[in-house]
């Protein structure tokens, strides 16, 4: 008996995605619900379970192609008519016959496309074939430029983890891959140094990049820029960090703060947390904060519902799940719907000052960037403190000058004096 396997409903408003990865190949066993295939759609990387337990038999469609929800993308035979058909046609071998078929029909297309067989597969290749890897290990691995197949696997059927990369890389064990570096080789033709490599846009990175294009058309983008004297916040987190973390599980960082303080602002200027509709500006009397998190295929933002009514335990629990869940892929469509302000921390790279662009159909993104010790006036002397660059970029649209500097004033003046974030001043 065959069964079906479709494509899932991807959330609101998406429609297709990318196959990105098999994560089986026709003839392998599979659990229910065990993933198959890995697709991308432009926020994240969905895994498609197997809805029952059998064998893997045709994939109807090949990585990089385009699919749509409710698409069927493979077959998967009950395990007992998986062996029973095969072994039918050749009586003398019934074991042997099926296998002969599955392990010659994965290679022949690169044994016909390259006839230095073994130099010769790419990275992906590797990984779709032999190693059977999820996406968050196989863009660790990518990353690191290692070979799977060198480290051994701790999961369900000796399946590769994540844990199991971290370890081989810690321990000095890991063995680099050679054979993307063999074949780019041949690529520079003008002396040494002179070698390019044509990489795919993934799907996410493509909607960065429309989406980032399109707010720069249709938005009237403005920054306006303040500093902050971080003294006080650093002395609260040097105070508590330890009593923080060991009551709530969670270290305090900066971010928590930062939040509250905008929340703050944003109670003050409803504009900064409103969005254009046509010819009508809607006003949001919540604060869905969302916070712009690196993952290995680009930036994502997903977003602290409700920001306002959590305390700063809650915040930084929700921002460290919110990290984790990007560097293994497992953000879902529902963590990034919406939002209704952003908060980008390119701090964390060593960012002095930038410009950010906002988020549409957002009117704002309050930008965060490195603390770095300045020589600063304070009552008249030349003393040196903390300070950080803020970054405020708004549309001009909606949002005046003066209602931008006043709110980055406020922020300015709650992380300058965190008391105020307790008695809503």
């Amino acid at each position: 008996m065959a069964t079906e396997v479709k494509v899932p409903v991807l959330g609101e408003s998406v429609t297709e995605a990318t196959v990105g990865q098999w994560l089986k190949k026709p003839g392998d066993a599979v659990a229910m619900d065990e993933p198959i295939a890995s697709l991308e759609t432009d926020k994240v990387a969905v895994e498609v379970p197997s809805p029952v337990a059998g064998v893997l038999g045709e994939q109807l469609v090949k990585e990089g192609d385009t699919v749509n929800v409710g698409a069927v993308i493979a077959i998967v035979e009950a395990a007992g008519a998986a062996t029973a058909k095969p072994a039918a046609a050749p009586a003398p071998a019934a074991a042997p016959a099926p296998a002969a078929p599955l392990a010659a029909a994965a290679p022949a297309p690169a044994v016909s496309s390259a006839p230095a067989a073994a130099p010769v597969p790419t990275a992906e290749a590797d990984f779709a074939g032999a190693v059977t890897l999820s996406p968050a290990v196989r863009r660790l691995v990518l990353e690191h430029g290692l070979d799977p197949s060198r480290i051994a696997g701790t999961g369900k059927d000796g399946r590769l983890t994540k844990d199991d990369v971290m370890a081989a890389i810690a321990s000095g064990s890991a063995v680099g891959a050679p054979a993307p570096a063999a074949a780019a080789a041949p690529v520079a033709s003008s002396g040494p140094g002179r070698g390019q490599e044509r990489v795919k846009m993934t799907r996410l990175r493509q909607t960065v990049a429309k989406r980032l294009k399109e707010a720069q058309n249709n938005a009237a983008i403005l920054t306006t820029f303040n500093d902050v004297d971080m003294t006080a916040v650093i002395a609260a987190r040097t105070k508590y960090k330890d009593l923080f973390e060991k009551k709530h599980g969670v270290r305090l960082g900066f971010m928590g703060f930062f939040v509250k303080a905008a929340c703050m602002a944003l109670k003050d200027i409803p504009g900064v947390n409103g969005h254009i509709e046509g010819d009508e500006i809607v006003y949001n009397d919540f604060c869905d904060i969302s916070v712009a998190v690196s993952a290995p295929n680009g930036l994502v933002v997903p977003v602290i519902r409700n920001a306002e009514s959590l305390s700063v335990a809650e915040i930084e629990k929700t921002i460290a799940d919110f990290g984790k869940r990007a560097k293994d892929g497992t953000l879902t469509m529902a963590d990034m719907a919406g939002g209704t302000f952003t908060i980008s921390n390119g701090g964390v790279f060593g960012s002095l000052m930038s410009t950010p662009i906002i988020n549409p159909p957002q009117s704002g993104v309050l930008g965060l960037h490195r603390i770095e010790d300045r020589a600063v006036v304070v009552n008249g002397q030349i003393v040196v403190r903390p300070m950080m660059y803020l970054a405020l970029s708004y549309d001009h649209r909606l949002v005046d000058g003066r209602e931008a500097v006043t709110f980055l004033v406020a922020v300015k003046n709650a992380i300058e004096d965190p008391t105020r974030l307790l008695i809503d001043l």
